[in-house]
C-alpha cells in the first residue's frame, strides 16, 4: 500500500501497514516482519532498521514476512513493540527506513520492581543489547537465567534512533520507572490457541473499541463469554491477555473469595463489582472458577449459592442496562454451572480451550524457552512430538524442571556465599536436550495424574517370539497413531479395540506395556476389579471418567487387565447387577454416540468364554488375538532374554533347555531361570556362574503350566466365536429399496 492512497505501487519512502501479532519465535527480539515487496519499496534489506510510527515512534529490525502473510499488507510486531509504538492489533502504523547512529551512552531502568545492580550485571545487559536498535522511551527485554527482565530506556545519547555497540556506556538504575504501563501478558505469550484467540478478539475487542459498528448494524454486542476446557490449557492467561490488548479496565473475581456467611453480603459484593466496572467502562469482568459461585440451583443445599446465582443472572441480563461491560468466565466443569447462565444475553458464546496439538505444543515450548540459553542439540519439534496430552501449564513446568536440571550441573562452580553470580558463569549456562528428557520423566500430564500409572518401559525386543501377535498389534495401535494419513488415503477407519486372550503367563500384559511404549501414546491401565464399587452408579462413573480422560489426552491406550472380572456375560449376575451396568457403560463408551478418536482399547483375559459377547463385535473389541504358549524358537528367544544378565557356564545348552520346556509359558521360563540361579547359590553362596546341572534341578521343580487340553480349549473357543459371527451375517435380513 502506498502512502499516496492509490492502489498502484511505486517506490516510496514510507508504507502504511496494519498491525498483527508476532509469532512466538520473534517475540522479545525487537524484530518486525513485513512483505518482501514492501521492503524493496522502502529500500531496506533483511536486518536493516526501520522506524515505526503509531501514536509514538519506535525502531526495530526488519525481516521478511512469512509465506502465509505475503500480500496482506501487515506488519507483525510483538506486545513490547506495540507498547513502544502505542498501537493495538488491527490499527495502522507508518513504516519508513531510518538511519541509526552508534549510542555513546544509554541509561536503563527496571519497569516494575527494584533490582540489585552491580558492574557485572551492567556488562551482561550491554552484551545482550549489542546490535539492538533503541530509542528513548522504548522497553527492551533482557533474558536472565530463563526469565525476561523488562528495562525501559530512560536516556539515550545521541537523540533519535541508536544502536548499542562495544563502545557504548550502559548504565542500569536500581529504582523502577514511575508510571510505566507495560503489558504483563500479550497474545505472543499464548501458544497453540490461534483460533480461540481470534474468536475471543472478535467477541471482546470489537465491542469495546468500536461499539459504533454494532449500533450501525442495529444489534446488541455480545455480553458474555464462557471459556471451558481442561485445567492448565490457558483460560485465565487468555483473559489477562485480552484485557491488556483491548486496553480495558480489568476486574478479576476468583470464584470462592466473594462468598460470605453473612446474609446478602455475597450479592452486595457482586453488585459493587459490576457498579465499578460500569463507572470505568469499557471494562472486562473476569470470573475464574465460575462453577464455585454459580452451581446448578436445584443441586445445591446452601441458600447462599442460590442467591448468588440469582444476583448474577440479574446483573448480566436484568432490567438495568449494563453498559460497555463484558463478562468473561472460566471453568473446567461447564456442566456444573446453572443452565440459566448458559443462554444468549448472558454467556452468548461458549468457547472450548482444548489441549494443544503437536503444532500448539511446539509454539508453547518456543514461548517458554525463548529467554532460555538452549544448547545446539535442542530439538523442540521432537519434544513437541513426545509430549502428547500435555497442557500449556504442564509444558511450562517441563521447561522449568529442565532449567533446574541444568542449574544443578553448574552448582559446583557457583559460590552461593557471593552476593551475585559471576557473569562468566551466567554466560556459560546452557540447557540441553538431555535436561529436557530427564525432566520429561518427572512430569506427568496433569489431567492423567489420578488415573495414569507408572509403566515400566517395555520394548518389542524384550518379548521373546510372538512375532505374528506383535505385528497385529502394530497394525491396530501403532499404524493409526503414527500414520493416520495412510488410513485416510485408503478410506478406512482403524480398529477400535483388541482382545488379547490365551493361557496365563503367555505375555498378554507385557504386550500391552510394549504397545504403549513403542507407540508413544498415553497409557491408562485399568485393573478390572478395582473399579467395582458398592455404591450404585460409582463403577459406571469410573468407566466414564477413564474414557473422558482418554479422549482429552489422545492419543491414548486404555488397557483393561482381567476384563472377565468387570464385563462378564450379562444375565448371570443375580445380585446388584453392577457388572451388567458396567458392560452397558463399556459398550456405549467404546462404540456409542461420542466418537473415540485416537483412543485404542486393549483388553486381556484368560477366560474369553466369560466375557460378554456384545463386546466382541466389530466396532468394539473387534480384533481377537490369541496369544499362544511359545514354540521352540520363541522359547529359545525367551531364554536368551532372561539369561542376558545371568553368568552362564560353558556347558549350558539353551537350545536343549528350549527343547525340554514344551508347554512352558514365558512366565514359567522366567521362573525356571530364577530357580536355576537359586540352585547355584544354594550349592555355593559365592558361586560365579550357573551351569547345566543347576538347570536340571530347576526343570524338576518348575513344571509347565499349559496342557494340550488348555490349548485345544482356546482354539475351539475362537472357532466357535467365528462360526457364530458368520451365522449372524448370514441370518441378517437384506433390505431392498
Amino acid at each position: 500500500m502506498s502512502s499516496s492512497g492509490f492502489g498502484v505501487r511505486r517506490p516510496v519512502k514510507e508504507a502504511i501497514l496494519r498491525v498483527a501479532e508476532a509469532k512466538p519465535r520473534d517475540s522479545g527480539r525487537k524484530r518486525v516482519r513485513i512483505d518482501i515487496d514492501i521492503m524493496k519499496e522502502l529500500g531496506v534489506e533483511p536486518g536493516d532498521v526501520v522506524e515505526i510510527e503509531g501514536k509514538k515512534k519506535t525502531v526495530a529490525i526488519v525481516m521478511p514476512a512469512y509465506p502465509e502473510d505475503m500480500g496482506l499488507d501487515i506488519i507483525r510486531m510483538d506486545g513490547i513493540l506495540r507498547r513502544n509504538a502505542d498501537v493495538n492489533i488491527g490499527e495502522k502504523v507508518i513504516v519508513r527506513k531510518t538511519s541509526v547512529r552508534t549510542a555513546t551512552k544509554v541509561k536503563l531502568a527496571p519497569v516494575s520492581y527494584t533490582m540489585t545492580v552491580d558492574e557485572g550485571f551492567k556488562r551482561y545487559v550491554k552484551k545482550k543489547l549489542q546490535g539492538v536498535p533503541i530509542t528513548e522511551g522504548d522497553v527492551v527485554v533482557v533474558p536472565v537465567i530463563g526469565q525476561a527482565v523488562q528495562l525501559q530506556v530512560v536516556d539515550a545519547r545521541p537523540k533519535g534512533a541508536v544502536i548499542v555497540s562495544e563502545e557504548t556506556i550502559v548504565d542500569v538504575l536500581e529504582k523502577p520507572v514511575a508510571q510505566s504501563r507495560v503489558p504483563k501478558v500479550t497474545y505472543e505469550d499464548i501458544g497453540g490457541l490461534k483460533e480461540v484467540i481470534e474468536k475471543v478478539r472478535e467477541m471482546v475487542e470489537l465491542p469495546l473499541r468500536h461499539p459504533e459498528i454494532f449500533k450501525r448494524l442495529g444489534i446488541e454486542p455480545p455480553k458474555g463469554i464462557l471459556l471451558y476446557g481442561p485445567p492448565g490449557t490457558g483460560k485465565t492467561l487468555l483473559a489477562k491477555a485480552v484485557a491488556n490488548e483491548a486496553d480495558a479496565y480489568f476486574i478479576s473475581i476468583n470464584g470462592p473469595e466473594i462468598m460470605s456467611k453473612y446474609y446478602g453480603e455475597s450479592e452486595q459484593r457482586l453488585r459493587e463489582i459490576f457498579e465499578e466496572a460500569k463507572k470505568n467502562a469499557p471494562s472486562i469482568i473476569f470470573i475464574d472458577e465460575i462453577d464455585a459461585i454459580a452451581p446448578k440451583r436445584d443441586e445445591v443445599v446452601g441458600e447462599v449459592e442460590r442467591r448468588v446465582v440469582a444476583q448474577l443472572l440479574a446483573l448480566m441480563d436484568g432490567l438495568e442496562a449494563r453498559g460497555n461491560v463484558i463478562v468473561i468466565a472460566a471453568t473446567n466443569r461447564p456442566n456444573a454451572i446453572d443452565p440459566a447462565l448458559r443462554r444468549p444475553g448472558r454467556f452468548d458464546r461458549e468457547i472450548e480451550v482444548p489441549l494443544p496439538d503437536k503444532h500448539g505444543r511446539l509454539e508453547i515450548l518456543q514461548i517458554h524457552t525463548r529467554h532460555m540459553p538452549l544448547a545446539e542439540d535442542m530439538d523442540l519439534e521432537k519434544l513437541a512430538e513426545m509430549t502428547k496430552g500435555f497442557t500449556g501449564a504442564d509444558l511450562a513446568a517441563l521447561a522449568r524442571e529442565a532449567a533446574m536440571y541444568a542449574l544443578r550441573r553448574y552448582l559446583p562452580e557457583i559460590d552461593l556465599d557471593q552476593e551475585s553470580i559471576p557473569v562468566e558463569v551466567l554466560e556459560k549456562m546452557v540447557v540441553t536436550m538431555e535436561d529436557f528428557l530427564k525432566a520429561l520423566r518427572e512430569i506427568t500430564p496433569s489431567g492423567l495424574r489420578e488415573i495414569q500409572i507408572e509403566v515400566p518401559e517395555v520394548r518389542w525386543s524384550d518379548i521373546g517370539g510372538l512375532e505374528d501377535v506383535k505385528q497385529e498389534l502394530r497394525e491396530v495401535v501403532e499404524w493409526p497413531l503414527k500414520h493416520p494419513e495412510a488410513f485416510t488415503r485408503m478410506g478406512i477407519r482403524p480398529p477400535r479395540g483388541v482382545l488379547l486372550f490365551g493361557p496365563p503367563g503367555t505375555g498378554k500384559t507385557l504386550l500391552a506395556k510394549a504397545v504403549a511404549t513403542e507407540s508413544g501414546a498415553n497409557f491408562i491401565a485399568v485393573r478390572g476389579p478395582e473399579i467395582l464399587s458398592k455404591w450404585v452408579g460409582e463403577s459406571e462413573r469410573a468407566i466414564r471418567e477413564i474414557f473422558a480422560k482418554a479422549r482429552q489426552h489422545a492419543p491414548a491406550v486404555v488397557f483393561f487387565d482381567e476384563i472377565d472380572a468387570i464385563a462378564p456375560v450379562r444375565g448371570t449376575d443375580v445380585g446388584t447387577r453392577v457388572t451388567e451396568r458396567i458392560v452397558s457403560q463399556l459398550l456405549t463408551e467404546i462404540d456409542g454416540v461420542s466418537d473415540l478418536h485416537d483412543v485404542v482399547v486393549i483388553a486381556a483375559t484368560n477366560r474369553p468364554d466369560m466375557v460378554d459377547p456384545a463386546l466382541m463385535r466389530p466396532g468394539r473389541l473387534e480384533k481377537m488375538i490369541y496369544v499362544p504358549p511359545p514354540d521352540f524358537s520363541s522359547r529359545l528367544e525367551i531364554l536368551r532374554i532372561h539369561t542376558r544378565k545371568v553368568p552362564l557356564a560353558e556347558d549350558v545348552d539353551l537350545a536343549e533347555i528350549a527343547r525340554r520346556t514344551e508347554g512352558y509359558t514365558g512366565a514359567d521360563i522366567e521362573a525356571l531361570v530364577r530357580e536355576a540361579s537359586l540352585a547355584a547359590l544354594r550349592e555355593d553362596i559365592n558361586a560365579a556362574e550357573v551351569s547345566m546341572r543347576h538347570f536340571e534341578v530347576a526343570l524338576k521343580k518348575v513344571k509347565p503350566s499349559v496342557t494340550p487340553q488348555m490349548v485345544e480349549y482356546y482354539k475351539r473357543w475362537l472357532e466357535t466365536v467365528k462360526q457364530r459371527q458368520e451365522e449372524v451375517k448370514r441370518e441378517a435380513p437384506t433390505i431392498t429399496l
